[in-house]
């Protein structure tokens, strides 16, 4: 009798539960307590998963754009500034004119130029005999071919033909041809040869660039200086950094791999074909996206998780930790493109170099010895051991944290290079690189001044380098915090 009246009574509940209509759940997650009603999310809880959603998407499409985003600021920028043709060689050579550029080379003169292949139809690019060395990248950022020294002319000289998406291929004899899956282009490289008034006589002239069409009566001028005027390629921050990008994907092709990206995308508004006008709603969620995305990619760039370190126990790594085509057998190299480009402009096979004596290597390091990240509060000294494996030159370059730049300090002085002959040796062959606010007395030209409260980091070139290095027989040891 007492267990019919119990099951009576557990049934007369069931039913009085099953009346109400609904089963209420809280749960607790990372985005706060969300409410579920006989399994489905409330009203409230949707839309708080929908924002949640797109958010993240937003976050690391941020990542995902970093190579084209640093490309489309720097033909904005330099749009501004210069009032050179579309496809022409600027000529970049003191600080001021390099110093909107991620992390360049303080050492060596640059040529570069930007072109949109749409509008100028297939493209020639003539590289004259000569100590050079670049590369032509589609908008992405992913390398076409090699040029100079390191290219198929192989510093003899001669002429490139790069053809655009769907543009026909005119069979033309004497020229090596690449296609580009982008309209846009940045090419151009460096001249190597140690005696620069030499190198702006003899190989300067001969760099030309111009349209296919334009063969038989080239443009008159090609290569014209940078000048000094303020602009910078670092990529924007908040909105700023979804309208370049909006930008970029609205005059390119949707490559085969992006896909699911440019669908995380349309929900916030950026949508192939059509302009790029968010409403509030996502104005909030890709600001909030946007200062999250750089936050993950300092972590990414600063940590370099997908790598160890180059020389074990220091906190070196390769800088170039991703390929000229952004792909590995089973993935696209998402984390190590977005590492590099947040930091850099620009890359080439040669800057990847596993051939002795050929190309380049670059090492980067943001951390002391003690594990503690570079800052300019601090003075640091970095040993530099005899025998550096770099047949050409070696360079230490510091940059600023903020924009990735060429540190501005009172010297204006922010690299120690062995084509300096003023930078002092040790008696065994040695160098020492000091870098922070106090001066090294009698190291003067071995120092590079810092800020106090500023962080900085260091990209170490080996250029021509040697097999000790791809060895590791000869390594470089971490910046040590002096008192």
């Amino acid at each position: 009798m007492k267990t019919r009246s119990i099951f009576a009574a557990a049934l007369i509940c069931a039913l009085a539960f099953a009346a109400a209509g609904t089963r209420a759940e809280d749960i607790n997650t990372r985005i706060g307590k969300l409410k579920l009603e006989s399994g489905y999310p409330s009203k409230g809880s949707i839309a708080k998963l929908i924002d949640e959603m797109d958010f993240q998407r937003a976050s690391q499409a941020y990542i995902w754009g970093l190579p084209i985003v640093g490309l489309e600021e720097w033909r904005k920028s330099r749009a501004k500034v210069s009032k050179v043709r579309d496809g022409q060689f600027e000529l970049f050579l003191s600080f001021n004119e390099k110093l909107g550029i991620l992390t360049p080379n303080f050492d060596t003169p640059y040529f570069i130029a930007t072109v949109d292949l749409e509008k100028s139809g297939p493209l020639v690019i003539e590289m004259p005999k000569g100590l050079i060395a670049g590369m032509v990248m589609d908008y992405w950022q992913r390398s076409l071919t090699d040029l100079g020294v390191v290219g198929p002319d192989q510093g003899e000289g001669g002429k490139y033909l790069i053809l655009g998406p769907g543009q026909e291929d005119p069979k033309a004899e004497g020229y090596f041809v690449f296609r580009s899956t982008t309209n846009k282009l940045l090419y151009g490289g460096r001249l190597l040869d140690p005696d620069r008034e030499r190198a702006m006589r003899e190989i300067v002239p001969g760099l030309r660039t111009y349209s296919y069409s334009e063969r038989a009566n080239p443009p008159e001028e090609q290569v014209v200086p940078a000048g000094n005027a303020q602009w910078s390629q670092t990529p924007p921050t908040g909105m700023v950094y979804w309208e370049t990008l909006a930008n970029a994907l609205a005059k390119e092709p949707v490559q085969e791999r992006d896909r699911f990206f440019m669908a995380m995308l349309k929900p916030l508004g950026i949508e192939k074909g059509k302009p790029f006008k968010p409403d509030s709603r996502q104005r909030k969620i890709l600001t909030d996206a946007a200062q999250m995305g750089e936050l993950m990619a300092k972590a990414n760039t600063y940590t370099k998780r997908f790598e160890d370190a180059y020389w074990s126990g220091t906190h070196w790594k390769d800088v170039l930790a991703v390929n000229t085509t952004q792909r590995e057998a089973n993935f696209e190299q998402l984390d190590e493109r977005a590492s590099y480009f947040y930091e850099a402009v620009a890359i080439s096979e040669a800057m990847r170099s596993t051939t002795s004596g050929f190309g380049q290597r670059y090492m980067g390091v943001y951390q002391d010895k003690d594990g503690g990240w570079l800052t300019g509060g601090n003075n640091y000294r970095l040993h530099v051991p005899a025998n550096p494996p770099a047949k050409q030159f070696w360079s230490v370059t510091v940059y600023d944290e903020k924009n990735r730049q060429m540190l501005i300090n009172e010297t204006k002085r922010m690299d120690v290079s062995s084509r300096n002959p003023a930078i002092v040796k040790n008696a065994d062959g040695s160098t020492d690189v000091y870098v922070g606010p106090t001066v090294p007395r009698g190291f003067e030209q071995n120092w590079v001044q810092t800020k106090p409260g500023e962080g900085w980091f260091v990209l170490f070139r080996f250029y021509g380098p040697t097999e000790k290095l791809f060895d590791r027989s000869w390594a470089l040891p971490d910046f040590e915090k002096l008192k």
